[in-house]
């Protein structure tokens, strides 16, 4: 295939699976701003392309019926005349993706290989920036529903390839027998004025990537411009088969195996779906719950109602005053009225306002499949050990096991695909090492302190229920096989339990008499004499 024609329709994805990834970015965002935008302006522009401050009412808000009550969303609902909005927003979905992450790449996954050569480009490849993409992510993917690692090169910024990371809201994917990733085109706006869109596109497919530029709006792709036009495309060629056979240079990241609300759109279940899918609604209460939270607080102010003949006379025309001019109300009562100084405080509904809240806060975790205790704190004082964590947060690790399963295939992916880039003519200045597959293995987020390590294998040794090598493994579980056999050697050596190989003892040499150990040099020089006089 080629990139699309003139005039497509953009972009190329349901409008279902449209609409629910601008939802979620506007929760990623934590932005109010950009929630009461999305929600106002529903099914129609987007944000990114939309004028600033265009937060308006809608006539649909104000109806009844069920298409008044969609558009009453919180973050939809009108501001009145005449008064400031004062919503609040909690975020909790920025959250969710950051604690995510963590619990993927807090510790970042060790890629193995057999060739020593490969082990130390792939060292080098996680410390030269490809932890922080897989970072960054981890919460796209938590928040989006997935993400993108992709193959980059660009020689004015470093020698070779790397892997960097595109959203999944700009990409348009199409998958085989479901989640196989067959192509998929990038799109980056590059320019945009007034109804004017320009976007630079980038196909890729089997050993190919495509580029160009297209001038048209917001919901047409608009016609094809030439790369050289832009600065920022003019570095690419529109045309480029890489040597890497019948690979992408691309891998797709899912959050989750399928997407149950799209699984009956063509190529939508192969997408996975955000940790907020479902929650939306409850995100909004939240966010209504501390609004209404923080009105209750901001009406509660004591005020004194006082009868207008109780303000002290300044003189003719300048009216009257009460000293205490922060808590007063004035009242408007006749003279001979028998009310007086009247003190009015209101009530503070804070236990059920956080009641409330953290209700809805604990549905919307479960929701995104993960422990309570994963997003509080301990509130105990004592330590607490490293299986009574995991214990209270089994919730978070079981989500943690399906996502790293998930994560280490796309990752294994786009690593064997740069190691066959730089083994190619392509980049001559990059040292080419052998082409392996790395295993991608996740390390354990949660892990005891140092002292119980060793109090653990403390114990262990004096049962006789565990060798050497099982208690160094116990305690540097970080290490790698050959620091561990060597850490065991030195221990044993240390102790005085390192038994050497008969061999280098000299058991099985053969053992001569002494006479024969005082003969064998004279033995041994007639015989260089003899080879002389020959």
């Amino acid at each position: 295939m080629a990139l699309p024609e003139k005039n497509t329709a953009w972009p190329p994805i349901h409008p279902a699976i449209r609409s629910d990834m601008d939802d979620w970015s506007a929760w990623f965002s934590a932005n109010p701003d950009r929630l009461a935008y999305r929600y106002r302006n529903r099914g129609t522009r987007s944000y990114a392309t939309g004028q600033a401050g265009q937060l308006q009412n809608r006539p649909s808000q104000y109806r009844g019926g069920l298409v008044g009550t969609v558009a009453r969303w919180f973050w939809g609902q009108p501001t009145p005349l005449g008064e400031q909005r004062a919503n609040l927003h909690m975020p909790l979905a920025r959250d969710i993706a950051r604690t995510s992450s963590d619990l993927l790449y807090s510790e970042p996954p060790a890629l193995k290989a057999k060739a020593k050569a490969t082990q130390k480009r792939l060292e080098d490849l996680m410390d030269l920036g490809m932890k922080r993409t897989l970072i960054a992510s981890g919460e796209t993917t938590a928040a989006l529903g997935g993400s993108y690692l992709r193959i980059v090169w660009d020689e004015d910024v470093q020698p070779g390839p790397w892997i960097s990371l595109v959203h999944a809201d700009g990409a348009a994917p199409e998958f085989a027998h479901g989640d196989k990733l067959r192509a998929v085109t990038f799109w980056t706006v590059i320019a945009c004025e007034g109804q004017r869109v320009v976007r630079h596109l980038e196909r890729h497919e089997p050993g190919i990537i495509l580029h160009g530029v297209y001038d048209g709006t917001e919901d047409n792709l608009g016609k094809p411009r030439d790369l050289t036009e832009f600065a920022a495309t003019k570095h690419f060629l529109p045309y480029r088969e890489l040597p890497i056979g019948k690979r992408l240079a691309v891998s797709y990241l899912p959050n989750t195996m399928f997407a149950p609300d799209w699984r009956d759109i063509p190529g939508g279940a192969g997408l996975g779906t955000s940790d907020y899918q479902g929650a939306e609604t409850f995100l909004s209460a939240i966010d209504e719950t501390y609004t209404s939270w923080m009105r209750d607080i901001r009406l509660a102010k004591s005020r004194i109602i006082v009868p207008a003949q109780f303000l002290s006379v300044t003189g003719p025309g300048m009216g009257g005053v009460w000293d205490d001019r922060e808590a007063f109300s004035l009242l408007n009562v006749p003279p001979n009225s028998e009310q007086g100084i009247t003190l009015n405080q209101f009530a503070i509904r804070h236990e059920e306002h956080r009641a409330t809240v953290e209700d809805l806060v604990g549905k919307v975790i479960r929701n995104a499949g993960y422990s309570g205790n994963t997003f509080g704190d301990d509130s105990s004082g004592s330590a607490v050990t490293a299986t009574e964590i995991k214990a209270r947060t089994a919730r978070s690790m079981s989500t943690r096991a399906r996502k790293s399963e998930l994560a280490a295939t796309a990752i294994a992916d786009i690593v064997e695909v740069l190691l066959m880039l730089e083994a190619s003519a392509m980049f001559p200045g990059v040292t080419a090492v052998d082409v392996e597959r790395p295993d991608v293995v996740f390390q354990d987020s949660v892990q005891d302190d140092i002292k119980t390590l060793a109090e653990t294998a403390n114990a262990l040794r004096q049962a006789e229920a565990a060798s050497t090598e099982a208690l160094v493994e116990l305690v540097h579980p970080d290490w790698d096989e050959k620091d561990q056999k060597a850490e065991v050697d030195r221990i044993l050596k240390e102790t005085g339990r390192l038994v050497e190989d008969p061999l280098t003892l000299g058991a099985d040499r053969p053992v001569f008499d002494e006479q024969d150990d005082e003969e064998q040099p004279a033995d041994d020089a007639e015989s260089e004499d003899a080879s002389t006089e020959e």
